[in-house]
């Protein structure tokens, strides 16, 4: 790395044979500093007044313009559109009715465009992304040399809001991508959307059913139940959306830095030029999966994204296995879809530093097809009642037994004195038993 102070270039080597008082005796060209603050000056105005350690109004910005360019940005839907939604979402909940014991969770049905997609997910994209880009925000500063702290002065307020400016660039190229593939509000397994809120996206979906070989309406109708029963999941289990926001969170805020390469970038970057920032940012400077901690808030939401896909999985196949002739191969397609590693990956991989593919998607719906085969629809379902009902990883290798023992558990969380004096008596009965020492 360059040992001069960070934004300016090496002193031309004739300067080394002025006197003092010659024209351009200065070792800085005051001119062009000028006119790179006069560049960043244009450059902030442009991008919105958004503050913090992400540029949300320059990330929404480029989404749009980026959507506009696929031809993803159509103002809304006609009323036959809107209604095919709607029938689709009401004929999905009647089906579902009878085979979970969750009530209806989407108080409205919605057609979203891409476009719609983007500004109305983008209060959660805020919530995701803030803890990693904090964390690079001030690490950007801490890398500079001390000589090149003091000789930016000012400067460095710009350098958070060029950071800002950077993140913003990559979250709406990733929106953009996401928005312009995305089939419901909820299909990369998290509450995206607003709550209560079901939301197909028939543009998007129009594009998905192309080679299928399998008509439209019965592609709404299946993705409408899966829309469907997510919501049921997300409004009906309390803890369940907070748990997956937090444990996105934790695991963003073990993230390190690699400070060297920022070093190497505040040598390379030109500040004038908010591509160039991008392009470092893209270099490799976040290193996920570095500690314990990260490696357990992984498994805990890899664990917690499956139970979802997997509860929705076999809630929908029961719903419509019957009714739709193509079901299953619709079922397949989208596993497929997700297990493939798609968008939705390539964005948190990027933004977050995370990779969210549900790789005990198949477990996990084994295990519940297995819970609601033993115990019936309503015991199955009320495993999400508490957190401490819900499976962990060591039970989608071995759910035969996890399903031999929920009843017991359930019993102990129902009514745990009498859990308590059974123990006792058990014990009483037999001092050694449960004694592990």
């Amino acid at each position: 790395m360059s040992d001069l102070p960070f934004g300016f270039s090496p002193q031309d080597p004739d300067d080394r044979n002025r006197k003092p008082g010659d024209p351009g005796d200065n070792p800085f060209d005051f001119n062009q500093l000028g006119a790179m603050l006069s560049q960043l000056g244009a450059m902030f105005s442009n991008a919105g007044t958004s503050s913090g350690p992400v540029n949300y109004d320059l990330a929404k910005q480029i989404a749009l313009q980026q959507l506009a360019g696929k031809g993803g940005t159509t103002t809304g839907f006609g009323p036959d559109q809107n209604s095919a939604v709607a029938d689709a979402v009401h004929l999905a909940e009647m089906w579902l009715d009878p085979v979970t014991a969750l009530p209806a969770g989407a108080r409205t049905s919605q057609s979203w465009t891409p476009r719609d997609w983007v500004e109305r997910t983008l209060p959660t994209w805020q919530r995701l992304c803030d803890p990693v880009a904090q964390r690079v925000s001030g690490a950007w500063v801490d890398a500079m040399p001390a000589e090149a702290k003091e000789a930016a002065g000012p400067l460095l307020s710009m350098l958070g809001q060029m950071g800002g400016m950077a993140f913003g660039s990559q979250l709406g190229g990733a929106l953009a991508q996401l928005g312009a593939e995305v089939l419901t509000s909820t299909e990369v397994g998290l509450p995206l959307g607003p709550e209560g809120t079901a939301a197909l996206l028939p543009e998007n979906i129009e594009k998905f059913t192309e080679g299928l070989e399998r008509p439209a309406s019965e592609v709404m109708v299946f993705l409408a139940a899966r829309e469907a029963a997510h919501q049921r999941l997300f409004s009906h289990v309390p803890w369940l959306r907070q748990r997956l926001m937090d444990t996105v969170e934790e695991f963003a805020r073990g993230i390190t830095v690699d400070t060297s390469a920022l070093e190497q970038m505040a040598g390379q970057i030109d500040p004038a030029n908010p591509a160039s920032i991008e392009e470092a940012m893209k270099s490799g400077m976040l290193e996920p999966q570095t500690t314990p901690e990260q490696k357990a808030a992984l498994t805990r939401l890899e664990t917690l994204l499956a139970l979802v896909e997997g509860w929705v999985d076999v809630v929908v196949n029961e719903a419509v296995g019957e009714r739709l002739p193509g079901a299953e191969a619709l079922r397949e397609t989208l596993r497929r879809r997700r297990a493939s590693g798609g968008p939705a990956e390539q964005t948190f991989a990027t933004l977050v530093g995370l990779e969210l593919r549900p790789r005990r998607h198949r477990s996990a719906a084994a295990l519940w097809k297995l819970l609601g085969d033993q115990h019936g629809m309503e015991q199955r379902d009320s495993v999400w009642d508490h957190p401490d009902l819900v499976p962990t990883a060591e039970d989608l290798d071995d759910p035969m037994e996890f399903a031999e023992r929920f009843g017991q558990t359930r019993k102990a969380l129902e009514d745990p004195m009498a859990e308590l004096e059974r123990t006792l008596r058990e014990k009483s009965e037999d001092p050694d038993k449960g004694d592990t020492e």
